[in-house]
């Protein structure tokens, strides 16, 4: 909550006095004939802690580095305080519950994480640390930036991810409402806007709210750039990004945001819609199908087992025999049933039936992966012993039913945790001593 009011008479009175002793004290002196020089003062107060001027300016400068970096920029310096102060504002909050659960991040796997990175970039460390330095940015205050960042993460993950689960009836009702829907395969690149409620909001408040959502439409659709108006309005976290969610799958997405979407082109925006955080406006940059698809083969096999009746030489030669056979037209289903030692393929004259990649061991699997249809492969050996292989067939298939699962598992998941997180956002930024010390950041709104 934004406030002037104690919830604790001794912090308060302690928190007030260092404050004002902060901003009062604006020059210090190493002699009588020193100029005068500005010191750091205190901008907001974040229960124990606080955020200054410097901090503040500092953070300015490097959200604004990082947005020229990637291409964007700012014409709004005053909107992009405000959501710069925000998001510190969160942050502290954040960093703050993390210390009180010692939830802390190493050197080694602060270097992890940025090695990942650079490798997700194709580039090097170094030429990450070359790249960053190229836009203005210090090596050493991006990589505490990602300590932080990283903290928030295992943060949200404890007291929020961790507690959103998923049933097996959830996972049946989503792949039955996806395969309805076709929109299994279909990913879309958004933007959005929230115009967050309070969480036990009146009438007004919501009005207030929806009103505000309908003039920013408004703005969109009188030609406002989205980018922009999202970093001055938007009360969500991704502001600072133009209100960038990326690219998600359509089963990532919640159901009221793809029913807004639903009849949207390529940069045309949704009229706004009420979630329990709020109202949201969303802008359809693109959308594709992109199925990931695998192979899967039809195979069948002769096994000769090596032990008390068969050495090496002997299994080899006996399979050779049989393939000859088969090439001057015998039944490979007949002559494996008579002759296969694979007792759970043997009954069905070796058919293995339809399988994907990682079913087999390497040594099967490589053989089965260079032949063409029709083949029969040479004897190979595994370590279940000789075999020949025959494949009958391949197809393409839209993954196996255990990854489809996973998938959706994974979907759901993020759906909630989506929800969750704004919701838990608002009520930790709610429930937390926020006090402006600086005039101008007085009527700030809330953050969601």
């Amino acid at each position: 909550m934004t406030s002037t009011q104690p919830r604790g008479g001794g912090r308060y009175f302690l928190f007030n006095t260092f404050a004002m002793i902060m901003a009062a004290v604006a020059v210090f002196t190493s002699d009588a004939a020193a100029e005068p020089q500005l010191l750091d003062r205190v901008v907001v107060i974040v229960d124990e802690d606080v955020i200054t001027e410097l901090e503040l300016e500092s953070r300015i400068d490097y959200f604004m580095k990082q947005i020229r970096l990637q291409g964007g920029s700012v014409s709004d310096l005053a909107s992009m305080r405000k959501q710069v102060l925000e998001r510190m504002i969160r942050d502290k909050i954040q960093l703050q519950k993390a210390a009180q659960l010692g939830i802390k991040i190493d050197d080694v796997t602060l270097n992890r994480l940025l090695d990942t990175l650079a490798s997700s970039n194709k580039m090097s460390l170094s030429a990450l640390r070359d790249e960053l330095a190229k836009g203005g940015i210090d090596f050493a205050t991006f990589r505490e930036q990602s300590r932080d960042e990283l903290i928030i993460k295992q943060l949200q993950e404890r007291l929020v991810a961790n507690k959103v689960t998923v049933s097996e009836q959830e996972i049946r009702q989503f792949l039955e409402n996806n395969e309805q829907s076709g929109l299994g395969d279909v990913t879309y690149h958004l933007r959005h806007i929230l115009v967050a409620t309070p969480e036990t909001a009146s009438p007004e408040d919501v009005q207030a709210a929806r009103d505000r959502a309908d003039r920013i439409y408004a703005q969109i659709q009188q030609g406002g750039e989205f980018a922009q108006l999202a970093m001055r309005e938007s009360d969500g976290s991704n502001a600072l990004q133009g209100g960038d969610l990326g690219t998600r799958s359509a089963n990532e997405l919640p159901q009221l945001f793809l029913d807004a979407i639903a009849t949207l082109q390529p940069g045309q925006t949704a009229r706004p819609v009420r979630s329990a955080s709020g109202f949201h406006i969303l802008q359809l940059v693109e959308s594709s199908r992109s199925q990931e698809m695998v192979t899967n083969t039809h195979t069948r096999h002769i096994l000769i087992r090596t032990g008390a009746d068969y050495n090496d030489d002997e299994a080899r030669a006996r399979l050779l025999e049989l393939k000859k056979e088969i090439e001057n037209g015998a039944d490979f289903a007949t002559l494996a049933t008579e002759n296969s030692q694979d007792p759970g393929s043997a009954l069905k004259g070796g058919d293995l039936g339809w399988t994907g990649p990682g079913t087999f061991v390497p040594a099967f699997e490589n053989t089965m992966n260079s032949l063409a249809e029709g083949e029969i492969s040479e004897p190979f050996q595994s370590q279940f012993g000789w075999h020949i292989l025959q494949v009958l067939g391949r197809r393409k298939v839209d993954q196996t039913t255990a990854l489809q699962e996973a998938k959706a598992r994974q979907a759901i998941k993020q759906r909630k945790l989506d929800e969750e997180l704004r919701l838990w956002l608002r009520r930790i930024r709610d429930e937390a001593y926020v006090q402006y010390v600086d005039v101008d950041d007085q009527d700030m709104d809330d953050g969601e």
